[in-house]
Parts: C-alpha cells; sequence; structure tokens
C-alpha cells in the first residue's frame, strides 16, 4: 500500500503494521459474511434472493424447441401441470410432470432422456421458474369479510338432498353378471390399495415395480395424494377398515404446513375436491376443516392485476405465486384457472365466506368481458393484462376442464346459475362450429385449433368430452336435446375406437385422424397409457344416460385390459406403448386411478341409485360434490328458527 507523504509525518507514521492489517481484513471479511448470509433467514426473502442469485437461479424447462407447439400438453380435471389432467413422473422426483397439466397436470417421462407435458392437468417435477412472485395480502379468515350469519350444518344439507347417496343397496345391481363385474373392481381398488398402503404409505403415489412411494413437487410438500384421493372411492365401494386407515392419517398426519412450490389446480381438484367430497358423503368435521385450512393457502395466488390467479403458489405463509415456466409468456392456463369453480364456491358454502365465490366470479367477469376467436377460449391468457397470449384451443390438455366446470357449475346451482349455462352452450356452439369434424371412416372427434388452422389431433383428455355433452344434452335448446345426445354417443364411439384399434386394448395419450390413420397414434410420443380414466368417464355417464347395455360391455374390456397389461406383483403401472404385447411399465401407479378410473369402472357397473346424478357433480378429479339447493337450505334454516322462537 502507497500513502501519500504529508508534511511533518513520515510515510510510516501513517501505515499499518501488518497484524493490524489482518486483524481488520479478517473483521472486514466476516461482517460481509454475515450481512450476505443474513439473506438467507429472511423469512419468504425470495426477491432479495433473486437479487443476488440471478446468475445461479434454475431456468425454464425447454421441451423441444422451446415453443408451446412443441411442447405436449397434457394437462385433472384438473385434468394434468395432472387441469390441466395431472400425472406423475415415472422417472422419479427429478424427472418432469400436470395431470398436466391441466386436468391432470403433469410431465411424464417414460425416458430417461424424454420429458412429456402430459396435456389438461399441470406439471409435476418441473423445475419452477418464477416468472413473477406475489406476494400474499389477503386471508379470508383474517379479515372474516364477506361473513354470513346462516351457518352451514351437514344436518340441513341431508336434509337437502333427493335420495342416500349409497342408494337403497349400495348400488348393488340385481344382474348376477353385472354384480361379479362390480366386485372385480373392488377387488382391484383393494389390491392398489393394499400395495400403496404396504409400499408408500404416506408418500403421494406408488412405484410398483421398485416397491417405493413418490413424492414429486407438484403439491408443495403435501404428502398422501393418494389417500386424500382414495377416501370416497373406498367409502362407497364400502372398504370400511380401509377408510379408516386413511381417515386416521388424514388427523394424525396431513400436515398442511407446507412451504414448497405447489400447482393450484392439482392442490385444488386432489386435496381440497377429495377433502370436501369426503366430508360431504360421511359428515367427518375433519375434512371439513382440512379442506377450509387447506383452501385458505390458495387464496394468495389470485393477487394479480387482473385476479386471474396465477399456475404456481408457494403454500407457505408467503404465499408467493408465479407462473409455469414453459406457460406462453407467463401466461395462465384455461384448464387450471377454469377448473376451480365448484369447489370454491363449496368452501364459500361450508366457511359462510363469500370470498371463495367472489375469486371465482371475477374469472368469470373477464372471460365475458374479452374477445373470445370464433367464440372459442383460447389455452393461455395473461393474468396481468387479461388478454389472449397465444390463439391456441383444445377440448383437450390445457383447455378440457374449463368447459367441463361450466355446464357443472349451473347443475351444481340447481340450475340456477343461467351465466355459466349460458357461457357452456355459447362455447359449444363455437366448438361444434370449428372443432368437431368427421373422418372418412364416419369418426365423430374434435380437432384442436391453431390460430385458424386445425391440427386434426385428439388427445386421451378430450375423451371426457362425450360425458360432459351429455350430461348438458337435457339442459340445451329443445330442438338440439337429441342432437347432443346423439353428439355426445358419437365422440365416446371414437375414444372406444382408439382402444380397440390398439393391440393391449387400451388407448393411447393422443390419437389423429390425418394421413391415412383414424384413431390411432401415428407418434412414438403418443403411444402411452398411464391409467387415465377419461374414455371410462364417459362410459359410465353414456349408461347413466341411455342405459345402453354396449356401454358396459366396453368398459368390461377396459377391466380385462388393465388386469392384462396394467396389472403387476405390487399394484398397477401404465405402460409405455399400446401398441405391442411386450408391455413395459412406467413404474407408476398414479392417485387418479385410484380417485377416477376405478371409481367410474364401479359406478359403470351399480344402480344408477349410488351417487345419484340427480343429487351429485363429480369435479374433475372424481370427487362428488352435492348440488346446492339454496332454497331448501333456507328453508331448513327458517324451519329451525321457527321452532327456537
Amino acid at each position: 500500500m502507497v500513502f501519500r507523504k504529508l508534511p511533518g509525518v513520515s510515510a510510516s507514521g501513517m501505515g499499518l503494521r501488518l497484524s493490524q492489517k489482518f486483524v481488520f481484513l479478517l473483521f472486514l471479511s466476516g461482517l460481509v459474511t454475515l450481512c450476505f448470509g443474513a439473506l438467507f433467514f429472511l423469512p419468504d426473502s425470495v426477491r432479495l434472493k433473486r437479487i443476488f442469485l440471478s446468475k445461479t437461479e434454475t431456468q425454464p424447462v425447454t421441451v423441444g424447441s422451446g415453443s408451446e407447439n412443441d411442447a405436449r400438453e397434457l394437462l385433472k380435471r384438473p385434468k394434468d401441470p395432472e387441469h390441466p389432467r395431472g400425472i406423475t413422473s415415472a422417472k422419479g422426483e427429478t424427472s418432469t410432470k400436470l395431470k398436466t397439466l391441466s386436468r391432470k397436470q403433469a410431465v411424464v417421462s417414460h425416458e430417461a432422456t424424454e420429458e412429456r407435458l402430459a396435456g389438461g392437468k399441470a406439471q409435476e417435477d418441473l423445475t419452477l421458474p418464477r416468472s413473477k412472485t406475489e406476494s400474499s395480502s389477503d386471508r379470508a379468515t383474517s379479515s372474516g369479510r364477506g361473513a354470513t350469519t346462516d351457518t352451514f350444518t351437514y344436518t340441513k344439507f341431508r336434509g337437502c338432498l333427493l335420495k342416500p347417496p349409497l342408494g337403497r343397496d349400495n348400488g348393488k345391481p340385481s344382474d348376477p353378471q353385472t354384480n361379479e363385474r362390480r366386485d372385480k373392481v373392488k377387488e382391484m381398488m383393494k389390491f392398489a390399495w393394499d400395495n400403496y398402503k404396504r409400499y408408500a404409505w404416506g408418500k403421494n403415489e406408488l412405484r410398483p415395480l421398485t416397491r417405493n412411494g413418490h413424492i414429486g413437487n407438484m403439491f408443495g410438500g403435501l404428502r398422501g395424494a393418494s389417500i386424500i384421493d382414495s377416501l370416497d372411492t373406498l367409502y362407497i365401494m364400502g372398504l370400511m377398515e380401509e377408510y379408516n386407515d386413511a381417515k386416521e392419517w388424514v388427523q394424525t398426519s396431513l400436515d398442511l404446513n407446507s412451504n414448497g412450490e405447489a400447482s393450484l389446480f392439482e392442490v385444488n381438484i386432489r386435496y381440497v375436491g377429495g377433502l370436501l367430497s369426503a366430508y360431504y358423503l360421511t359428515g367427518e368435521e375433519l375434512f371439513k376443516s382440512k379442506a377450509l385450512e387447506l383452501g385458505e393457502k390458495l387464496l394468495p395466488a389470485f393477487n394479480t392485476p387482473t385476479g386471474i390467479p396465477r399456475g404456481v403458489i408457494n403454500l407457505g405463509s408467503s404465499g408467493t405465486s408465479w407462473s409455469w415456466g414453459w406457460a406462453s409468456a407467463g401466461s395462465s392456463i384455461l384448464a387450471e384457472f377454469g377448473t376451480l369453480h365448484l369447489e370454491f364456491v363449496h368452501l364459500s358454502e361450508l366457511s359462510n365466506n363469500p370470498i371463495y365465490t367472489e375469486k371465482v366470479m371475477n374469472i368469470r367477469k373477464l372471460l365475458n368481458k374479452i374477445e373470445k376467436p370464433h367464440g372459442l377460449y383460447p389455452n393461455f391468457l395473461s393474468p396481468v393484462s387479461g388478454n389472449w397470449v397465444q390463439h391456441h384451443v383444445s377440448i383437450g390438455g390445457l383447455g378440457d376442464s374449463f368447459y367441463e366446470y361450466l355446464i357443472k357449475s349451473f347443475l351444481m346451482s340447481d340450475k340456477t346459475d343461467e351465466d355459466a349455462k349460458k357461457m357452456y352452450y355459447s362455447a359449444l356452439e363455437a366448438i361444434e362450429a370449428n372443432l368437431v369434424q368427421k373422418s372418412p371412416g364416419g369418426l365423430t372427434y374434435m380437432a384442436e385449433w391453431r390460430g385458424g388452422i386445425l391440427d386434426h389431433k385428439m388427445g386421451h383428455l378430450a375423451c371426457f368430452s362425450g360425458g360432459m355433452i351429455g350430461i348438458g344434452a337435457d339442459d340445451g335448446a329443445l330442438e338440439k336435446r337429441q342432437h347432443y345426445l346423439d353428439l355426445a354417443a358419437e365422440i365416446t364411439h371414437t375414444c372406444h375406437e382408439s382402444y380397440t384399434r390398439s393391440a393391449t386394448k387400451l388407448g393411447p395419450e393422443a390419437f389423429r385422424f390425418d394421413g391415412g390413420a383414424e384413431a390411432t397414434a401415428t407418434r412414438l410420443s403418443d403411444r402411452y397409457y398411464i391409467l387415465r380414466p377419461e374414455v371410462i368417464e364417459s362410459y359410465m355417464y353414456m349408461w347413466r344416460l341411455t342405459h345402453d347395455p354396449k356401454y358396459r360391455e366396453w368398459g368390461w374390456e377396459a377391466v380385462e385390459a388393465l388386469e392384462q397389461h396394467c396389472r403387476v406383483e405390487s399394484g398397477f403401472s401404465g405402460i409405455r406403448d399400446v401398441y405391442t404385447m411386450t408391455v413395459s411399465h412406467d413404474n407408476m401407479q398414479q392417485s387418479f386411478f385410484l380417485s377416477e378410473t376405478l371409481k367410474y369402472l364401479y359406478l359403470l357397473f351399480s344402480d344408477d341409485d349410488l351417487l345419484p346424478l340427480e343429487d351429485w357433480v363429480f369435479n374433475t378429479e372424481a370427487h362428488p360434490l352435492p348440488i346446492i339447493r339454496k332454497s331448501c337450505l333456507q328453508d331448513e334454516t327458517t324451519q329451525e328458527k321457527t321452532v327456537s322462537e
């Protein structure tokens, strides 16, 4: 070090001794280390960390060329990141998932080098780059805003049901063959559950080949997805010992105080939906309190300029939210933010707080205000500007359960939600005009729409639409009711063809109608089957609506195929190629197999009075939620007040 000389002062007098320099530098370095290290002990210091760590922060996952069109949408109900229907990666927690995305949003990895977005639900095992974070500012219970004085009671609710939820004899059919088939489905459920309990208890899903559990990162640190998804299935099947084990786990081990990054869509349809249905079926207050506690944790996702929630939320105290890294321009996904209405309306009913209903009604208000190309709803919407980001329309992954929740919102409101009814039938009219196609071989299918250009592909996730159009047929315009029922039957037939045209008699993830192909997968990446329920879901609805015996026969074909190709020694597994009899399993027993696939099969072979459609609607994860009869509930309240007076 060089010091400038001053008059009368020697250079040595101005300097520091070597030992002093060493002590000073040691103190300075310690101070700097302490200051920077303190950043990591501040609560939820995401913004501060990003300032200093932006160079090393995980970058968004890119699929294929990086364009949305190259990503394979797998978004259950929600429908997939699992709503997007969501599925779990078969390769472990370091690969990517959605039950994806939406109706089930998940990224499936069947090969070590392959990352797939499985359409319709948000994605799991996906690195979640934060395109924007939002801080939590409003909590429903902290303010008590809008709380009403009319409290919900379980007795009141049960008194408003038209029929007993489990029917006269638990839905047991009189026909011996049908009853035998129903018992077989029940045995499959018990087998899947027993192996999950034995090898993966408390984890989210079972890996049946390696006999261990899978957690993933789609649920933000929440555990027991297969348990929550199975509660109502076990209950309606009369597997009471297994149900009681599941209930005990919820009471003792379901910890909602996680601090991880969760898919809003998947947590809502699986956890909130599963807990709500378990409460309504059993009256156990435990399930109600857990559903309300978890529902409150989802509210900060709506803290955006438009009120359109972002797809990913931290379930901890910060409530920060951001968009999926793969979503175009930080957009939100139609099948995710459009698949909240059923559960949130019930959260308001149970909490006597309108905030949940207000959140989802705000979404509907914005959608009604903005222009829709040819009356269609594109899959990507900016939560900042409230404008569409891309003109890609799909009834399969990324879009599916939005349309499902429109008609089901109308039905769940006891047919009083005229806004939902109008939106649904207007959308269906646009879908028929722009997407519904007829193949040269006479098969009716729903193509995808990309800025005015049709992609003649139909995903497995889109096969729910047969059932959806069916249950909405009776409330359409009088002159169109039979037409809608016929259209539902035609689409269900096409989806059945996608099964019968494979070697395993199970359907591929997506099938095409071009290049001479009809209802078959032409790409290797579309040939897998991950225990999905959508085709069987439509069989169940079409049986209830028509009682045509072919739907039960088609369901039994699916049971036989599942038993032959997906059942392994320790559970059920998806397969990588439905067109070869030498099956290769993906080592994943999806939680929606327990919640949806087996439940719909059981209902298909049961009498109609088991969870009658006059009283119940199913969320996109097949969790039954009751129709809300406001007039009946109000009458019950009035009678109670009269008696007390």
